[in-house]
């Protein structure tokens, strides 16, 4: 006879109750693991910003569309695994969650060790054929080739705090990532300043930082009890299938954002080596805000999740219209806040006698890109909605159509009738947030709807039997 498994102490029931409160308590840990999962990046920008220079600083910038276009297919199955752990925890169908941990497990190692080979293997080949220049190449290659050595310990710790958080236990995965975070800044530091190893150094520290956080989150759920502990590796087919089809889109989109992010590196990579840094650092501190915001769609997708395996569809009015409010104060407040203030900011990256171009570069990016920055959550936001009822493919294509085939015509049409103004390059960003925005509401709105119309019909259906 199967055994009941009753909720954990940790778990949080999203389905009952009133909804501000929890969402709150949900997102701001979320928040911070987001932030802190950035400052591995920040860190290595701002090491070898200060005590390697611009190139340094550069090349690390060049990598990071190249590093995310690479890793995001597999990133996406995690959210699949997210969503999957949600619905099956709304719907009490435990059994069914213990089965995907140990799949999502599996699938993270395989994964994990395939991309890290990849990233390796086509790291100089591919940095090349973004037109990085010399002085920046030298310095990429073995930064990039040191941060896929820890790409399976970033997979399996996604993978596994993706299901935690689908519990409502936000708070492990942060305490995972602040001890992970801490690692990561004292070897940045112990590389560049006193091995005087680089960019090279900050990429060993990021990947060491990796498997700190990873090892610590398989340790706590091999120890914990209830049904998302881990008991081996094994491989449900019907979980891995669902997975691929939730995640795989999620996946794609993650790529083709990336790829079209790698279009418009390339594009900021002919222009002068401050110009290139000052992209970066920006680029950098508007990351803070994107994840700010991005936490928020975690959040949509959860609760969402959760009471669509419920069969709780009236509550899912009301989370998406408490996450467009939450997602409209953070983007509003830390994207102006940054426009702003952007300048000071920046002096934590710049140094050296190109200071002020890079300063000035990254204050015009920050001028419009961050200054709007409330449209790109807004449009995350309605594809979190989407996804916690479980539609993959739809938000996939919008996403494609409105954001990265946008701005890849963008960058060979328009841009290319304003050679040297950059500023064109980045009006496309708010501009195919907006696009892309209008058509996520539209179709939740439709998929709202027609939950809402079956669950009418499912309560007629013994009246009229």
């Amino acid at each position: 006879m199967a055994r009941t498994v009753a909720l954990g102490k940790r778990d949080m029931n999203m389905t009952e109750g009133p909804l501000l409160g929890k969402m709150i308590v949900f997102t701001l840990p979320v928040m911070a693991s987001g932030l802190l999962q950035l400052l591995f990046n920040a860190a290595d920008v701002m090491v070898v910003g200060k005590f390697a220079g611009d190139a340094a600083m550069a090349a690390v910038g060049c990598c990071g569309a190249l590093i995310n276009l690479i890793i995001n297919l597999f990133i996406g199955l995690a959210v699949g695994a997210g969503v999957m752990a949600a619905q099956d925890i709304g719907a009490k169908r435990y059994e069914g969650v213990k089965k995907l941990v140990s799949t999502a497990l599996t699938a993270s190692i395989v994964g994990g060790i395939f991309v890290g080979i990849l990233g390796f293997v086509l790291a100089e080949p591919l940095l090349i054929l973004m037109d990085t220049p010399d002085d920046v190449l030298v310095e990429a290659v073995p930064y990039m080739r040191a941060y896929f050595c820890g790409i399976p310990g970033c997979l399996i710790y996604n993978y596994m705090a993706a299901i935690l958080r689908s519990t409502g236990d936000t708070k492990r995965p942060l305490y995972f990532l602040t001890a992970a975070g801490v690692a990561n800044v004292g070897m940045n530091l112990l590389m560049v300043c006193v091995f005087h190893l680089g960019a090279i150094g900050v990429g060993i520290a990021t990947a060491v930082a990796q498997y700190v956080s990873a090892t610590l989150i398989l340790i706590y759920m091999a120890r914990m009890e209830g049904y998302c502990r881990i008991t081996g590796f094994a491989v449900d087919k019907s979980k891995l299938l669902r997975m691929i089809t939730i995640g795989l889109p999620a996946g794609l989109q993650g790529c083709m954002f990336s790829l079209s992010n790698v279009l418009i590196q390339s594009n900021v990579n002919t222009y002068p080596t401050p110009v290139i840094a000052g992209n970066t650092a920006a680029g950098n501190l508007e990351g803070f805000v994107y994840t700010s915001m991005n936490s928020v769609y975690q959040t949509a997708l959860t609760f969402i999740g959760q009471n669509v395996g419920a069969g709780k569809y009236e509550r899912i009015k009301k989370i998406s219209g408490l996450c467009v409010g939450m997602v409209t104060v953070i983007g509003l407040t830390l994207g102006v806040g940054l426009a702003v203030f952007g300048d000071k900011l920046l002096l934590l990256y710049a140094s050296g006698e190109n200071i002020d171009a890079v300063i000035a570069a990254g204050v015009n990016r920050l001028s419009i890109i961050s200054a709007t920055y409330v449209l790109c959550g807004l449009m995350d936001v309605g594809c979190g909605i989407l996804r916690g009822m479980g539609k993959a493919i739809q938000p996939m294509i919008v996403s494609l159509l409105g954001s990265c085939a946008f701005r890849i015509v963008w960058v060979n049409t328009i841009c290319q009738w304003f050679p040297g103004q950059i500023t064109i390059l980045y009006i496309s960003y708010p501009i195919s947030w907006i696009l892309t925005a209008s058509v996520h509401y539209l179709f939740c709105f439709y998929f709202y709807r027609l939950l809402m119309k079956r669950k009418k019909m499912a309560e007629l259906q013994p009246q009229n039997a």
